[in-house]
């Protein structure tokens, strides 16, 4: 198997009339999907877009998963823009792609024509005019390779810059490989789509579905604020499976949604992307004492997740909670700082992950790719890549492993990878500010930012507004009139956060 199409192909053959997908306004097929994205990326071959990248520019939906496949049928590979980013951010990841075509829908053409982008801009309906190239997809799919891009998602960059993750078609094949079957998702599923598509928890409610024969239900993002109406849409379309940011989940649980309605047809709660609070953990399981939960770990890196945990006990507020065994056909270990394997209990090291499902590095951008995907120190006889994740992890009294905290200034916050680096970039183009800083309170899931100059907090986010998305602002400020130095110079980080500690009390 080498394109992830044979999974859509499969399922459109075994159940051709069974909805594959269905947002608030429409559904569509398998065997409507696959037509449909043969027609899209027949047109798209008089593009020329065979290993290039294509950005598209939509609300997720339907006729948005008609498009990404329509991509991959004409041997490209999709790239998912948020156009609620700040247009500065949107091009910066334009400018890093070089792509000549742009797919906009039109309720994004106002921003698309904003940006600088000088290729050619093509609407979903141009692409859905005529009937499938048989002939032209054919020898598309004769010269592709397992090895191919399939998708590339942006995540923070400490540069500034973001940095496009380049995932390819055999990675996500062997992850989907085993991810279904581990946890049991057939086509009698139902899934629930939290997640915008250009973030990664979202490839696995795609893929699942695409393998499985499983129908996508994709929620509209205006229930997540109206619990009762999110239970209900749960409810009424009969979905079995959540894979969910951890934010997410905890919407329902801080205003105890739950207590009003628990859809009767979910048997299954999967989580990632930050680490799950306890007590909100333990409200979940409370209402669904029969639901299987399971803590997924890994970044867009390793292609979704390289570690799972099924909750097997009680777990109390305080308790670090597992990250648990690696995936089939990835290698997980920690090192130290010296490249020696950690294996004794309650010692750090980092988090480091071998095996098919690594990324293919980022895109335009060799250096950082040299930087995170590297020589295994533990294995000097051939080359063995590993990626490095940046997470410090232990192993607990059982041996098994947890999460421990960051290495460096990236975070997780709201279900997305930060660096904290790209927000004091943004920082020093706000006029009027001096000097500014970051760090993360942990225990309240908070960035705070510590600055110099004759700003407020509202004009300061008025000017980062226009330079980051809404997560990476910080929530909370604090005016310094110096910052605190270390010997050699640098912003001593540890002073603020102790000043800090001390506020808060």
């Amino acid at each position: 198997m080498k394109s992830i199409l044979e999974y859509l192909e499969n399922s459109a053959e075994r159940f051709p009339d069974k909805t594959a997908f269905a947002d608030e306004e429409q559904e569509c097929t398998f065997s409507v999907l696959k037509q449909d994205a043969q027609v899209i990326g027949s047109r798209l071959l008089e593009h020329g877009v065979i290993r290039r990248p294509v950005p598209v520019l939509m609300e997720k939906g339907v006729q948005t998963i008609k498009i990404m496949m329509g991509i991959v049928y004409a041997g490209g590979f999709y790239v998912m823009l948020d156009g609620t980013h700040p247009v500065r951010r949107l091009e910066q990841i334009l400018d890093t792609l070089q792509a000549h075509r742009m797919i906009v829908s039109s309720e994004n053409m106002e921003i698309a024509r904003s940006l600088h982008f000088t290729g050619s801009l093509i609407t979903p309906d141009e692409l859905l005019q005529g009937e499938a190239d048989e002939k032209g997809l054919k020898a598309i799919r004769d010269a592709q390779c397992d090895m191919d891009p399939l998708y590339v998602l942006f995540t923070s960059g400490s540069t500034g810059v973001p940095k496009g993750v380049v995932v390819s078609h055999r990675s996500v094949i062997d992850f989907m490989e085993c991810f279904t079957d581990i946890f049991g998702i057939d086509s009698g599923d139902v899934i629930g789509n939290q997640a915008p598509w250009d973030f990664d928890v979202s490839v696995k409610d795609i893929y699942a579905g695409l393998k499985t024969g499983a129908t996508v239900q994709i929620i509209p993002k205006t229930l997540f604020s109206f619990p009762m109406l999110l239970l209900d849409f749960l409810e009424e379309r009969g979905v079995t499976n959540l894979t969910w940011a951890v934010s997410a989940l905890c919407i329902v649980s801080t205003l105890n949604g739950l207590s009003y309605k628990v859809p009767a047809s979910l048997k299954r709660v999967m989580f990632s992307g930050e680490t799950m609070p306890i007590r909100h953990l333990n409200y979940w399981r409370k209402y669904l004492p029969e639901a299987m939960f399971v803590n997924l770990y890994g970044p867009t890196e390793i292609t979704c997740n390289c570690t799972y945990y099924i909750l097997d006990r009680e777990f109390s507020p305080g308790e670090m909670l597992p990250i648990g065994r690696a995936f089939p056909n990835e290698r997980v270990f920690l090192l130290d700082e010296d490249g020696r394997e950690v294996t004794q209990p309650e010692q750090k090291g980092e988090i480091c992950v071998s095996g098919t499902a690594l990324a293919l590095g980022y895109y335009n951008s060799p250096e950082q790719t040299q930087k995170a995907f590297v020589q295994n120190p533990l294995n000097l006889s051939h080359m063995e890549l590993i990626y490095r994740t940046g997470d410090l992890g232990i192993y607990n009294s059982r041996g098994e492993l947890c999460f421990a905290s960051r290495k460096d200034s990236q975070i997780k916050h709201m279900g997305h990878r930060i660096e904290l680096g790209e927000i004091e970039c943004a920082l020093e183009k706000v006029e009027g500010l001096v000097r500014g800083t970051c760090f993360f309170d942990q225990e309240r899931n908070k960035i705070v930012c510590c600055y110099q100059g004759n700003l407020n907090r509202k004009q300061i986010c008025a000017e980062l507004g226009r330079l980051l998305p809404e997560y990476m602002i910080p929530n909370v400020f604090r005016q310094v009139e110096t910052m605190p130095v270390t010997k050699n110079g640098k912003i001593d980080k540890k002073a603020l956060q102790e000043n800090y500690r001390t506020y808060k009390k």
